[in-house]
């Protein structure tokens, strides 16, 4: 390879050949023992979702009124599901984007276009959120010049109201709560944020990416669970991941807002161009066909039913874990968790050293900086394998615990 390359042209074969020698070595997704970002509903599921992706290879959203009318409809189709989901009003609208920071990204263009009307005031747009919302929400801010604030978490790692409040002030346009924080899997007190958005007239956000297709079902099923949907009056959008617990394949992720009046503050339009005029919801242009197709899909196939289903087993692994996990010696669960993933870890043993070793056993989790810990992603066929997940977690703490395991170079991090 290096710097040959590119030089000559090679067979389909070879290719074919090489590719598979070079993924060998590459994490499988779905592996049972991937508790960091296996979105898994079954097999059956996931073969149809890669059929309908593979049926829209080289399609383009952007097209769909003139030439994939099927895409349009798929996205109106999945969009209507989700606000249905969600509660939303009539006159309620959304738009299916190429993953969570871009939907993150749409709501807070959004609400900074909005502010330009409802909040001219602001010199220079902020936003509120707390330590545990998602780091894109700084990213969509740095792109579009605008501060965020970030909060310090209350009890349990939610959203302090309080502290929240007393972040307010005259350049604040916007407030975020996470439904539910990725590291913690805890929901944010949303109804109280809505009471300060309203009180403020401020825009409020419900990062729902990692629990979108998890929290209305663990509400359908009766657990008990903090308001997160556009039953909270002030609520504007909310951003969810079908490329998640929608078990569609990558990138795809959907906004919603409140109104379809909102809608023009997110649309970017351009007239002054020879081809003509130039429309967007999203901040891409062209969009795979594949992801909406493969998000229908599954919507089609599981319906209502599959999917409660499978939050509700997701649900029961958890109730089994949690405790287990917290009668390890030296161990505690973060908070109280309400979906499909929770955080666990400590501060008397050293969990750089815990993630490695389990990680060497084949199990792989997501790192926890604030306290130290590890993040488990629940899918529905975890629970044949959380026994022999408990079983290596207790033997590996021990180990650590007793000297004979430390940890290899610093603590892992999201990305690299």
């Amino acid at each position: 390879m290096g710097e040959r390359f590119f030089d000559d042209p090679v067979s389909v074969d070879r290719v074919r050949a090489e590719l598979t020698e070079a993924h060998a070595g590459d994490a499988r997704w779905d592996d049972p023992k991937n508790l960091r970002a296996s979105y898994v509903a079954d097999a059956e599921t996931t073969a149809l979702a890669r059929d309908a992706f593979a049926a829209y290879l080289g399609s383009n959203a952007i097209y769909g009124a003139i030439a994939y009318p099927s895409l349009r409809r798929f996205e109106a189709e999945v969009v209507a599901t989700l606000l249905r989901l969600f509660r939303a009003p009539p006159g309620a609208a959304g738009s299916i984007t190429t993953g969570g920071t871009e939907s993150i990204f749409l709501a807070v263009k959004t609400a900074h276009r909005w502010a330009r009307e409802h909040r001219p005031s602001a010199r220079r747009p902020t936003l509120v959120a707390t330590r545990t919302a998602h780091a894109a929400f700084d990213k969509a801010a740095d792109v579009l010049g605008m501060r965020t604030v970030r909060v310090p978490v209350g009890a349990g790692y939610r959203a302090d109201p309080e502290r929240m409040a007393a972040a307010i002030d005259d350049d604040t346009i916007m407030l975020v709560g996470s439904a539910p924080s990725y590291g913690y899997g805890v929901v944010d007190p949303i109804p109280e944020l809505g009471a300060l958005a309203e009180r403020h007239g401020l825009w409020l956000h419900a990062d729902g990416c990692v629990g979108g297709m998890v929290l209305p079902f663990v509400r359908d099923l009766g657990r008990r669970l903090p308001g997160f949907d556009y039953s909270v009056p002030a609520l504007r959008s909310v951003s969810i991941d079908l490329h998640k617990y929608g078990y569609a394949f990558h990138g795809c992720s959907a906004l919603l807002l409140r109104s379809e009046e909102l809608l023009r503050h997110q649309r970017y339009e351009f007239d002054d161009w020879p081809v003509g005029h130039y429309a967007t919801a999203s901040f891409a242009g062209s969009r795979g066909g594949g992801p909406i197709a493969s998000a229908w899909a599954v919507m089609r196939h599981l319906g209502y039913a599959g999917f409660r289903d499978r939050v509700r087993a997701m649900l029961e692994t958890r109730d089994r874990l949690l405790p287990a996990i917290a009668a390890i010696d030296g161990l505690e669960v973060y908070g109280e968790p309400e979906g499909a993933g929770f955080a666990f870890g400590s501060t008397a043993v050293d969990m750089t050293a815990v993630g490695q070793e389990m990680s060497r056993r084949g199990w792989a989790f997501g790192p926890l900086a604030e306290p130290p810990g590890l993040i488990v992603l629940l899918n529905a066929g975890h629970s044949a394998v959380a026994p022999a997940l408990l079983e290596d977690l207790a033997e590996v703490v021990a180990l650590v615990r007793a000297g004979k395991v430390t940890a290899r170079g610093g603590p892992s991090a999201y990305t690299v």
